[in-house]
């Protein structure tokens, strides 16, 4: 298994009430979850959580494609949602929910009409040879802080 890799952790504030911040993460996927970190990269036609414990995290894509990306551990809306992430460090579908790392992803209130999103990304070294690299770019900026970068910037674009 390895060494013990620590969790990423990022955290972003959104200007919107809970509920709406968790329906925009989750049922809203494909309107800001960035196409190139997908297989189907161009010609992305659909990418979803399913909202329910043991739903499919998936992408779909031209000609019927589709590839599993995940499965969903916990589904609490709108505080909190837990899934695997079956995506090797060669960015490659990983079947074995065993060499699987977890995403955490929590909505509580901050301030007025505030949402503080808090996801931590934890047991990476699951993933096997690869890992620490695998850690440094999902923690670099142009990992988990890019992605969640588009799911403000886009979720705010929402409401305008």
């Amino acid at each position: 298994m390895g060494t013990s890799i620590e969790p990423i952790r990022k955290t972003v504030t959104v200007q919107v009430p809970v509920k709406e911040a968790f329906s925009f993460f989750i049922d809203k996927l494909s309107e800001w979850w960035p196409a190139e970190y997908t297989w189907s990269q161009n010609v992305l036609e659909h990418i979803a959580i399913t909202p329910r414990k043991n739903g499919r995290c998936y992408e779909s894509g031209p000609h019927g494609f589709e590839c599993d990306w995940g499965r969903v551990l916990e589904y609490d809306p709108p505080d909190r949602v837990v899934f695997t992430w079956q995506i090797s460090p060669r960015r490659e579908p990983e079947p074995n929910p065993d060499k699987a790392s977890e995403v955490e992803v929590q909505f509580k209130a901050s301030g007025e009409a505030g949402t503080l999103v808090e996801l931590e990304h934890r047991n990476i070294e699951r993933h096997g040879d690869g890992a620490e690299e695998y850690f440094k770019g999902l923690n670099s900026p142009m990992g988990w802080e890019y992605m969640l970068d588009k799911y403000v910037t886009r979720l705010a674009e929402s409401r305008n």
